[in-house]
């Protein structure tokens, strides 16, 4: 009986690209509990091979942390150490430090931990990785997993998933094929402006595409900007996470930036038009293994900076991609707008 801890404290889209490594745990445990942020816990409960998932604001991980508080700390503690974890396995991204959540870990009672560090860590640690920084996101979490002793099953093939069946979202979409466009992010920096995406609705409906924006409810005024004037349909705020996915996996081809329904995209093999600011490497953090386009200037000033908020003048890196290169991209992925309709010599006699 193996009881393992996967923790993955970020985002939706950080927890996603966690997902072979989670299966590969999974293969070799009797349970799989999952620690997650509050924007990362929906997807968490999205991935095979998790039983449970416990929801935690991490104050040196979460975007918008809270303070410490040692209530908060403690209540944590009392939550883990009930659930007699035998081995953890902490995932981060290169910018982050697992060391303070192997602390807790400790503490918790936590005997085995793993995850990847460039620090020393002391006694918090029984495997420090090392990895290759340049890793797409899903294998540096999976090159982990597999040094702790974790192997995929046969027959994975080591792709983004969640679990299925998806719910029934026929009722909320066009019929026929459509692309899907998401305008939000979780972060300013990687956005599209909004004027473009609603241009590029324009474009793609013109061109005979039916097209369908999504979005959190926070994300109800840029879906209901970019479907003005045009005969888009309007999903902002009408989904949730699961949704979603099911929404992404019946679209011929999504439009997004880099933000967690990319990979949502990718989890239900759907390609992508990649809207990618290079705030971060594209290598880590594209579209993993579905085909995609990616768009933006790839050299921009940003490269690499990491910033949430763009200080450049213009956003240089993003405002180059016209509405014109979406449509392209679109259908260089094959979205396809329906054919127009044969004028039949029943046709001409009426």
């Amino acid at each position: 009986m193996t009881h393992t801890l996967v923790v993955r404290l970020d985002n939706a889209g950080d927890v996603l690209l966690a997902g072979p490594a989670v299966r590969a745990v999974a293969a070799g445990s009797t349970r799989v509990t999952m620690l997650a942020g509050p924007n990362g816990a929906p997807a968490a409960r999205l991935l095979p091979g998790v039983d449970e998932v416990l929801e935690w604001r991490c104050p040196w991980v979460d975007g918008d942390p809270a303070p410490v508080a040692r209530d908060d700390v403690e209540l944590l503690l009392a939550t883990l150490a009930a659930r007699h974890v035998d081995r953890a396995l902490v995932l981060t991204s290169f910018h982050q430090s697992p060391l303070p959540t192997a602390l807790l870990l400790r503490m918790a009672g936590v005997a085995w931990v793993g995850a990847v560090s460039v620090d020393y860590p002391g006694s918090l640690l029984d495997l420090r990785h090392l990895v290759d920084e340049m890793l797409p996101e899903p294998e540096r979490a999976l090159s982990l997993a597999t040094a702790a002793g974790f192997a995929l099953p046969p027959g994975d093939d080591g792709a983004l998933a969640v679990r299925r069946p998806l719910p029934d979202v026929s009722h909320l979409l066009p019929a026929g094929a459509f692309v899907a466009l998401h305008p939000g992010t979780s972060v300013p920096a990687r956005a599209w402006p909004v004027d473009r995406f609603a241009e590029a609705s324009r474009l793609l409906t013109e061109r005979g595409h039916r097209v369908v924006l999504t979005g959190a409810p926070s994300e109800r005024p840029l879906t209901s900007q970019a479907v003005a004037g045009t005969p888009a349909t309007d999903l902002g705020g009408r989904t949730s996470l699961a949704e979603l996915a099911a929404v992404l996996a019946a679209a011929d081809v999504v439009v997004v930036a880099n933000t967690g329904p990319a990979h949502l995209a990718a989890a239900v093999g759907t390609p992508v038009v990649s809207l990618f600011a290079p705030t971060v490497p594209a290598a880590r953090w594209a579209p993993y293994r579905v085909p995609h386009v990616l768009l933006g200037d790839q050299e921009a000033v940003c490269r690499d900076t990491r910033v949430t908020r763009c200080p450049f003048p213009g956003h240089p890196c993003l405002t180059t991609v016209g509405a014109d290169a979406v449509l392209a991209a679109v259908e260089q992925l094959g979205g396809s707008p329906p054919p127009v309709p044969t004028r039949t010599a029943a046709h001409l006699l009426h």
